[in-house]
């Protein structure tokens, strides 16, 4: 196990595409950080740099005690875990297991434990001597992870390794991956671009916007206190509501299209401002803002109402018992669960 430190971290491209602006965070011992961002934000460039499979253009990166920038891969003492499992497809699950460690010329009977252990942990015990072919995506899947158990690595680096997989196996599989490393303490670090997996595996997440770091928190900080209506907007299903709005000389708070919130202004704001309302921070039925619903979308256990405030896109989640139609709804907003953005840059005010 280790900790892992960026100090500086940046990435230039030989053609001037900068991938990563200057980055510096720790990721402690034992910790699981999640990496998560739209495509092309920079995560998988951030992971692969820390596997030491993408060059450094400037800063230090350190796992455990080690300055690692100019260490090869198969020196880092790291385990990845790929999207699309690589597995060799003529080996059976053993072999596929034990391969790295047979290159490192450990010895046979110290390799069979060791898969065994391994197997005996993920479920693989009774698929031993199948081959990849023989096997369904999250039997792979659990494979590509047990070749990296039985290497015993101060680091773990997962590069989006459930999106194959269909929606009712992800689920499974990401409880699977979380009590896995919890069990084994190993420090973590696992890159997605789907929130929900973000928000229920990670110790903390780590969100990222064009090659730059838009906040490090936990799931908690990030959800609670989105530091920009990207962070806002990306984190949380349905996401937030961001409203034009301009506070007033008396402190209060109008929509563009004249719509005042019962709402209070933060104290040092004035002029051109965006407000942000969870869709799960509004009552339907109470209050006296008008909420216009246009469609209403049933997801089982809610019902999503979407429709204009104010003649602005926004939406309400609401309980599946909770009766809801088209029309013009009074709405209330919970006490204390408005943000408030700057319209210049979009961060937190």
């Amino acid at each position: 196990m280790a900790q892992v430190a960026l100090e500086g971290i940046h990435k230039v491209y030989p053609n001037g595409f900068e991938a990563v602006q200057t980055c510096s965070f720790v990721i402690q011992d034992g910790e699981f950080v999640v990496l998560v961002g739209p495509s092309g934000c920079g995560k998988s460039t951030l992971l692969r740099m820390i596997a030491g499979l993408e060059d450094i253009t400037e800063g230090t990166l350190r796992i455990g005690d080690r300055v690692v920038n100019d260490v090869d891969p198969a020196d880092r003492n790291i385990a990845m875990v790929f999207q699309n499992y690589a597995l060799y497809p003529h080996m059976t699950v053993a072999k596929n297991m034990g391969y790295g460690l047979k290159n490192r010329g450990i010895s046979k009977t110290e390799i069979d434990a060791k898969v065994q252990e391994a197997a005996k942990m993920l479920n693989l015990t009774d698929y031993l001597d199948r081959r990849p072919s023989q096997l369904s995506g999250g039997q792979r899947q659990r494979v590509a992870m047990g070749r990296a158990i039985v290497r015993q690595p101060d680091l773990f680096l997962f590069d989006e390794p459930l999106s194959n997989l269909d929606a009712k196996l992800r689920n499974q599989m990401r409880i699977e991956v979380r009590a896995l490393q919890r069990r084994l303490g190993t420090t973590a670090v696992y890159v997605t671009h789907d929130q929900v997996e973000a928000m229920t595996m990670a110790d903390r997440i780590i969100v990222l916007n064009g090659g730059r770091i838009e906040q490090i928190g936990t799931p908690k900080e990030i959800y609670s206190t989105p530091a920009s209506t990207f962070v806002a907007s990306f984190m949380g299903a349905p996401p937030m509501n961001v409203l034009n709005a301009t506070v007033s000389s008396d402190k209060h708070v109008t929509l563009d299209e004249g719509l005042e919130l019962p709402v209070a202004a933060p104290a040092a704001s004035s002029g051109p401002i965006l407000v942000g309302i969870r869709p799960e921070d509004l009552t339907l039925g109470e209050g006296t803002t008008p909420f216009d619903v246009q469609i209403v979308e049933e997801l089982g256990a809610q019902r999503l109402l979407h429709g204009t405030l104010g003649g602005q896109a926004f939406s309400v989640s609401v309980n599946k018992d909770h009766e809801a139609g088209t029309g013009t709804i009074p709405v209330s907003i919970t006490p204390g669960a408005v943000h408030f953005f700057s319209r210049e840059d979009g961060f937190r005010i």
